[in-house]
């Protein structure tokens, strides 16, 4: 019995990674170019992946390894004083919770980019915090310090107290900003 071709298997992990790309760019378009440049890579060294792996956990190395690595080139970082890229994360939600999303997504991008990107891992994209040190490439111990400083970090931009919930009405936002990923209020 033949092992699968992962190959097969790159398309089914694309929404992921393109969530994931646009969490770390805060740009669509941007984010898709990355995931495009991500998959090229994936297919060119298809060899390179040992079978019996987490490909998923593979493919979100190579996209963070991209976007790393397009940081150090431009050697800058873009300004969102108003916010631009930032509206572009996630669709708003068409009831009471437009403000509530607004401010959400203003306190997040003020997040560290290791803890925007350890909170995307662990909460919206559902990886254990084994699956996301390995992706990060460090210690269990240190995303679970930053998804702890994220949401801590969070909870104070958000003027949340300890008993207060965010009424939101995507469940990956809420799983970003709560340990057990509950359900909106």
């Amino acid at each position: 019995m033949s092992t699968p071709d992962p190959r097969d298997e790159l398309v089914e992990h694309l929404p992921a990674l393109r969530a994931f790309a646009i969490s770390l760019t805060r740009n669509p378009a941007t984010a898709d170019d990355m995931v495009q440049d991500t998959i090229v890579k994936a297919w060119t060294n298809i060899d390179k992946f040992q079978a019996g792996t987490n490909l998923r956990a593979w493919l979100f190395t190579i996209l963070r390894n991209t976007f790393y690595s397009s940081r150090r080139k431009l050697n800058r970082e873009v300004s969102d004083g108003e916010g631009v890229f930032t509206e572009t994360l996630s669709v708003k939600p068409s009831h009471d919770g437009n403000l509530q999303m607004t401010d959400f997504k203003k306190a997040f991008a003020q997040l560290n980019d290791e803890q925007r990107e350890a909170l995307i891992l662990v909460g919206a994209s559902g990886f254990s915090y084994d699956e996301a040190a390995e992706t990060c490439g460090v210690a269990v111990g240190t995303i679970k310090s930053r998804v702890n400083r994220g949401r801590a970090r969070l909870s104070e931009l958000l003027n949340l107290q300890d008993d207060e919930s965010l009424e939101l009405t995507d469940n990956a936002t809420m799983a970003v900003i709560t340990a057990s990923g509950a359900s909106p209020v």
